[in-house]
């Protein structure tokens, strides 16, 4: 079922599917993660062996030059991706590093086309510590 979605996602956007594409898509839609380059090249890479950074690098720029997938900047030491493209916020936790999706209805909502303009992308986030080192500082 989610390699259709992955396939029907790539053509949708206007990609041209390849065994190499279709799986760094699939993957994005498996691991909500936010996994960068790197993640998703070490996962990949133990089934697909002829896989390299490189590809896996150009095959996400792509997707998210295509708006296939989301590309993340909010850490500015790392690039993250999402597979997750309808308007969402995203929590960045400053202690675990971690990258957290937040459902907004006021982002559901929100049509900047009313304006007058075009909107191709949104990214809104919140900075902050999440739940889980909250609950470690309290037990410290």
């Amino acid at each position: 079922m989610f390699e259709k979605e992955a396939y029907n996602r790539l053509v949708r956007n206007g990609v041209k599917p390849s065994v190499q594409r279709m799986a760094i898509m699939q993957y994005l839609l498996d691991h909500r993660t936010h996994p960068t380059v790197e993640d998703v090249y070490k996962d990949l890479y133990q089934k697909i062996p002829t896989l390299s950074r490189t590809t896996v690098y150009n095959t996400l720029r792509l997707l998210s030059e295509n708006n296939a997938a989301q590309m993340i900047t909010i850490d500015e030491h790392r690039v993250c991706y999402d597979g997750e493209t309808k308007p969402h916020v995203h929590f960045y936790c400053k202690k675990c590093k971690s990258i957290m999706d937040l459902e907004s209805q006021d982002m559901a909502e929100f049509k900047a086309e009313t304006c007058g303009h075009r909107v191709d992308s949104v990214q809104v986030y919140y900075k902050g510590v999440c739940s889980e080192c909250l609950k470690k500082e309290d037990n410290d």
